[in-house]
């Protein structure tokens, strides 16, 4: 390819809206164009990057034995509503309606598409198990585009799908893609951690992600310095030690309370210690049911944990007004006594509580009437809950499940695989198989995803350096940046080793335009392909290579030129 030829050129500035290295690069070497915020135009550069990306996950895929097929853009609604993800996803659904005035949602996720698909056919046990993927497009309409690449509204995803007769064998095969996840990740130059994380809309009992660890992501997971245990901060676990479950239970005491609404004010009215007073936050569900969140004073309500534990879609927080009419007080929330304040008033009301109320006596809390307070508050005894697990935040020094450190890390996710068992099956009629006995039985699957525009973005974030972006040799957009010095006595040169260089199969961008070195020599930098081959009159008959990632040069003769692309 010809520089001069080539769509879309370098730029000086960055993007005003530009704050990560990757969006900044990609924007100036030429490689992507905004169209509108969160949709990209890849340029012809970008899309070469694309490619190769696209091309190394299929060829591992492929290897796994995975099969690759398209589905439509538009998904009918109908499909979506038979597995309640209409009200459920994370994101909000785009909808349009064709002439005849059915509903179609833009595909964010294909699960529904597939299960639809695979319920068309007589499926057997003989047949299981597969895994069907596309390169397709997705559409998220995320709340807030941003970081480039990094956080879209339109991309392309690789989506896996894969259906098995039993958990065993899909655990087999979980395993499997995670290998072949990690391998892919390798090839393109990346090192990810695996970590656990959650299912989201997507659905299942449990999920992991690929993440790319990189201050500027905006994955917050935690993990253990021996890499055993590593944890979105979303799902981490950690251990809850005890406090003062020694002491001897108290008689509860009504006291008065002339203090504000925070935590803070109670310990400061009290003076005692913040992790033996009792927090309270009065949830709304998407139903506008009550839920009580109860845990220990020094810890966090995570709501992700505290939904799955409801085993609802979305909540919120409750208003001033809900709270009274519930039978409460701001600041003064109580679970002592609030269920049957609750039933009263015509309110259903659960009360879900952390495990951590378990390593503390005679705790203090609100009394759910303004400026009266308990204490010696002791659970089983004076509240009971309805739920009792995990909801609470992790934080940095706690200790993991295993009993080791927990260190907080930020990173980029490019990939995920997720269990998703008969969360779709069994909710989409018809969507079984055919047992050895004769018996029909739903599918037991999973789901298996990555982003290839933030892939590209991650590599950038990894690799670059003050001059521009430094592409490893798998993705870059091509093997070598061919730079003619423009004297008349070397361009019929610089012609010839490009035509051979074409001839041998390396792939070569040929900058021919009449400019001045340095400013070929910035660009070439800036666009970061692995090697810059220098045709000049300072090198006569010899061409010099120079390494964009090392900086090591080499005055070479053609032969040698071709001999090192053919090694």
């Amino acid at each position: 390819m010809r520089y001069s030829h080539l769509f879309g050129k370098t730029f000086k500035e960055s993007p005003k809206d530009a704050t990560l290295i990757s969006h900044k690069l990609l924007y100036r070497a030429g490689y992507i164009r905004e169209s509108t915020a969160g949709r990209y135009y890849l340029l012809p550069l970008g899309m070469r990057v694309h490619q190769k990306i696209q091309s190394i996950i299929k060829e591992e895929m492929d290897k796994t034995g995975a099969q690759e097929m398209i589905t439509p853009i538009l998904h009918p609604k109908s499909l979506w509503k038979e597995t309640n993800r209409t009200s459920s996803v994370g994101f909000e659904l785009m909808s349009i309606k064709d002439r005849s005035e059915t509903e179609f949602v833009l595909g964010g996720t294909a699960e529904e598409m597939l299960v639809d698909l695979v319920r068309k056919f007589q499926i057997s046990y003989k047949d299981l198990p597969f895994i069907l993927y596309q390169f397709s497009t997705k559409f998220r309409d995320e709340m807030r585009a941003r970081g480039g690449l990094l956080r879209l509204r339109e991309f392309v995803m690789k989506d896996g799908y894969s259906f098995h007769s039993t958990e065993e064998d899909f655990k087999k095969w979980y395993k499997k893609m995670g290998d072949t996840y990690t391998k892919i990740f390798e090839r393109l130059g990346l090192k990810t951690l695996i970590v656990e994380s959650d299912n989201g809309y997507i659905g299942g009992e449990y999920c992991h992600e690929f993440v790319v660890e990189s201050q500027i992501g905006e994955s917050k997971f935690f993990m253990t310095d021996d890499g055993e245990y590593a944890a979105h901060e979303e799902v981490a676990q950690f251990q809850r030690d005890s406090k003062n479950i020694d002491e001897k239970e108290k008689p509860m005491e009504e006291v008065k309370a002339m203090r504000g609404n925070t935590m803070e004010d109670g310990v400061k009215l009290h003076n005692m210690p913040l992790w033996q007073q009792i927090k309270d936050l009065m949830m709304v569900d998407e139903k506008g049911n009550m839920i009580l969140a109860v845990i220990r004073g020094d810890l966090e309500v995570n709501e992700i944990k505290l939904m799955h534990l409801a085993k609802v879609y979305k909540l919120r927080h409750a208003t001033e007004r809900e709270i009274r009419e519930i039978g409460s007080e701001p600041g003064f929330i109580s679970p002592i006594g609030l269920a049957e304040k609750a039933k009263k008033s015509g309110k259903h009301l659960v009360i879900i509580g952390d495990i951590s109320l378990r390593t503390i006596k005679n705790a203090y809390t609100g009394a759910n009437v303004k400026y009266l307070d308990l204490l010696n508050v002791n659970i089983d005894r004076d509240y009971t809950l309805d739920i009792e697990g995990d909801i609470a935040f992790a934080r940095p020094g706690y200790l993991s499940p295993h009993g080791k450190i927990l260190v907080a890390k930020r990173g980029i996710e490019v990939g995920n695989i997720f269990q998703l068992g008969f969360h779709y099956s069994s909710k989409m009629r018809g969507a079984c198989f055919t047992d050895v006995d004769g018996s029909e039985k739903p599918y037991y699957m999973g789901c298996y995803g990555i982003g290839l525009a933030r892939t590209m973005a991650a590599i950038v974030e990894i690799y670059n350096d003050e001059k521009g972006i430094v592409w490893p040799e798998a993705v870059a957009p091509f093997q070598a940046h061919l730079i003619e010095i423009q004297k008349s006595k070397v361009k019929s040169f610089g012609q010839e080793i490009y035509d051979e260089l074409k001839k041998a199969g390396v792939d070569v961008l040929y900058d021919d335009r009449d400019i001045r070195a340095g400013e070929k020599f910035a660009d070439a930098d800036l666009i970061g392909i692995p090697v810059r081959l220098v045709v000049s009159p300072r090198s006569g008959d010899k061409i010099e290579l120079k390494e964009r990632k090392s900086g090591k040069i080499e005055l070479l003769t053609l032969q040698d030129i071709l001999k090192y692309f053919r090694a």
